[in-house]
This record gives structure tokens, sequence and C-alpha cells, in this order.
């Protein structure tokens, strides 16, 4: 993977995750609603990050890998982890009452959590930026090695 394809990937994904620092709604259609107190301290570290990714990749893809990997696990844990292995009446309830205006590809359920479209769109931007990251540290560390032969 390039650099290139990487601050693609990354970019969307800021893209992304900035129509919930503000909210995003057409009509009657609500993508997401603005979260910048819930999640704010999470896309000012991402933006840290991925700037820092800029200005000097040889530290800088390392720590976007490492905030991109613990992002992800959070967001696992936070969403995922209910749809597979079951959810409590109390974090369902909660869930619910929070994304009930947010656009949903599937029905709600009484036994799983169901993530709503922005969503799952976010953790697979996540999933994409991580793993060209992950990818360009790889081919970063082959090009060194074979350039000190």
């Amino acid at each position: 993977m390039s650099k290139k394809t990487c601050i693609v990937a990354n970019v969307l994904l800021v893209i992304w995750f900035f129509l919930n620092m503000v909210g995003f709604r057409i009509g009657n259609f609500m993508l997401t609603e603005m979260a910048w107190k819930d999640d704010g301290i999470f896309f000012v570290i991402y933006i840290v990050m991925f700037l820092i990714f800029l200005a000097k990749d040889k530290y800088g893809k390392y720590s976007l890998t490492i905030w991109l990997s613990l992002w992800f696990i959070t967001q696992f844990f936070s969403h995922w982890y209910y749809t597979i292995f079951g959810v409590t009446d109390k974090k369902l309830t909660t869930y619910n009452r929070i994304y009930a205006n947010t656009y949903h590809l599937f029905p709600a359920s009484d036994t799983i959590l169901v993530p709503d479209l922005y969503h799952i769109l976010l953790h697979g931007f996540i999933l994409v930026a991580l793993v060209c990251t992950i990818s360009f540290c790889i081919k970063s560390r082959w090009k060194k090695e074979e350039s000190s032969c």
C-alpha cells in the first residue's frame, strides 16, 4: 500500500467522522446526530495522529496504527460485541433511545443491538484505514530492509 492510498483512506474516515461532529440530516433522513460532546475527544486525537502521520510518517505510521487499532476495538465492544453475543435490556434501551432517530438498514431487535447505517459505515472506514495503515507500515519496513542490503 502506498502512502497516498493510506492518506486517501484516512481522509475519507476524517470526512465521515466529521459528520458525527456536526450531525447530518436531509429532510426526514437522519444519518447521525451531532455528537461533539460524546465523541469530540476521539475526533481530536484522531486528527492529531493523522497530522503526525502526514508530517513524519517514520513515527506517525505507528501512532496512527495504534490509535486506529484502539478505536476499532472500542467500536467493536461498543456495538458489534452486543450484536454477536446479545445485549442486556439496559444497554439495548439506552442504545435504542440514543439512536432511535437515525437511519437503520435493519430493524431493531429485542435481543441484539443492531448498529445504525452511520456506525456500520464508520466501522468499515476505520477498518479500511487500519488495514491501509498497517500495509503501509509493512511495505515501509520492507523497503527499509531492501535499501540496507
